[in-house]
């Protein structure tokens, strides 16, 4: 993961986003589309107008794509149930930082639209796409093979097929047949 802004931490809320936006020469509007919130409430958050989100969600997202913690945030509470990093995350983070780009360098990749639900994707609050275009779009930004995203993708997949009331083991041969022809497509 890219190097923590540590030099922040002890700035209130709205100063640290300030100066986050300053050091890394974003502008307002792209930080508002990355965190899902307006302009103006950027404005207003930076200029303290408004108090600073109490809002887990936003909180969550000004911290991942800051690269920091949302603990170092005093107006963070942590929620009641965990998020779950899964492996998949956890694989995308480890390309991210092997290829030394920081989340902000690695959101301005993809279409504006799209940013916001990286950023979910990237905090654990939103699994991989389960459209195989969209995650190879993905990982095309990291440099990430197809032979090795498609186990994520297919483990994704398994989950969702079993959780949705699909019995694997009686359906094994059909499920299997049908991975190994999505396996051979993508080595195309």
């Amino acid at each position: 993961m890219p190097a923590k802004n540590k030099s922040i931490v002890n700035l209130k809320s709205s100063e640290k986003v300030a100066l986050f936006l300053e050091r890394n020469n974003l502008h307002k509007k792209d930080f508002a589309e990355m965190i899902g919130v307006t302009l103006s409430y950027v404005y207003n958050l930076i200029d303290n107008a408004i108090p600073f989100s109490t809002r887990s969600t936003t909180i969550e997202r000004i911290a991942t794509v800051m690269d920091v913690e949302p603990e170092e945030f005093d107006e963070y509470k942590i929620p009641q149930e965990p998020i779950l990093i899964d492996d998949s995350v956890e694989f995308l983070r480890e390309k991210q930082h092997e290829k030394n780009l920081s989340t902000v360098q690695f959101l301005k990749a993809f279409p504006r639209k799209k940013r916001l639900e990286i950023v979910d994707i990237l905090r654990g609050a939103s699994p991989i796409p389960l459209d195989w275009k969209e995650l190879t779009l993905i990982a095309q930004v990291l440099d990430i093979r197809n032979e090795d995203i498609y186990p994520y993708w297919e483990a994704r997949l398994r989950n969702l097929m079993q959780a949705a009331g699909v019995n694997m083991q009686s359906n094994a041969g059909l499920i299997n047949t049908m991975f190994s022809c999505a396996r051979e497509y993508i080595e195309k």
